[in-house]
């Protein structure tokens, strides 16, 4: 029995972690074809970095991330904080439904709404064209704020509410109170957030795709493009960049919950 499930165990992972290993495979192939590996070759790197507009679309994609990612973080910690102060009954369970909306309901609908209330606002202004980087990082705050919430909560209820106000009564202000004693304990929360919150912009097409404009695109945008014409190993490298940069991210992620969880137990 014990065989058979770790049979199962690895056809599950191969199923998965096949068709990454292929394309990390022949990002490196030597030759322009994408079925035969005839050598070992960083030449469709070079290739990629060669590209301006893949090269434009690269630092559009950093940008986003960095900067939704922490006005996620920013707004997110702060409504978890509201969120948590609030006692148990028909508005706390109204907030948090309304706080999980944006996870459970399907990308695409999401997309398409955005990009109709964008319109919408960009022609009662008299534009023509609103899509652009500012949609895109409304979008994506939308959608990382959530996540980021629900990551920050967690810590807060396990941080003893009598800390804060021991704080209060040895003289410190209630903001400062918050930042000398609160924050710091609610901070793996917060750090674990804001690489969720980055990775998942990093990484987002369909809301990204419908809410982005000519004027500013991003690596998913860019691979979606590429495929419309043909299918080079150039896009392999793009992919497999993409692929090691999540992983490290991801990586860090699951140190930081580790780390987080043992200082838990410790206490």
């Amino acid at each position: 029995m014990k065989n058979l499930s770790k049979i199962y165990v690895f056809l599950v992972f191969a199923f998965l972690y096949a068709p990454i290993l292929l394309l990390i495979l022949f990002s490196f192939n030597s030759a322009t074809s994408t079925s035969v590996f005839e050598g070992f070759s960083l030449k469709w790197y070079r290739v990629l970095f060669q590209k301006e507009a893949v090269l434009t679309a690269l630092g559009n994609t950093v940008l986003m991330a960095v900067v939704s990612s922490v006005i996620s973080t920013v707004l997110g910690t702060a409504a978890a904080v509201g969120i948590d102060k609030y006692k148990k009954g028909i508005a706390k369970t109204s907030v948090m439904a309304t706080t999980n909306i944006p996870m459970m309901n399907p990308e695409i609908v999401t997309g398409i709404s955005m990009m109709l209330l964008f319109v919408f606002f960009g022609r009662m202004l008299n534009k023509g064209n609103v899509l652009g980087f500012t949609t895109i990082l409304i979008a994506h705050v939308t959608f990382c704020l959530p996540y980021v919430i629900l990551t920050v909560l967690p810590k807060l209820r396990q941080t003893d509410k009598n800390l804060a106000e021991a704080a209060m009564d040895l003289g410190c202000k209630p903001g400062k109170a918050f930042f000398k004693v609160v924050l710091p304990a609610i901070t793996p929360g917060i750090i674990t957030g804001l690489i969720m919150a980055f990775t998942l912009s990093l990484d987002d097409f369909i809301i990204t795709y419908f809410t982005s404009g000519p004027g500013f695109q991003t690596i998913p945008i860019v691979i979606y493009s590429m495929t419309k014409k043909s299918v080079k190993p150039d896009m392999y490298a793009l992919s497999t960049i993409i692929f090691v940069s999540i992983l490290v991210l991801l990586i860090l992620y699951n140190f930081a919950q580790s780390k987080s969880d043992a200082k838990d137990k410790k206490k």
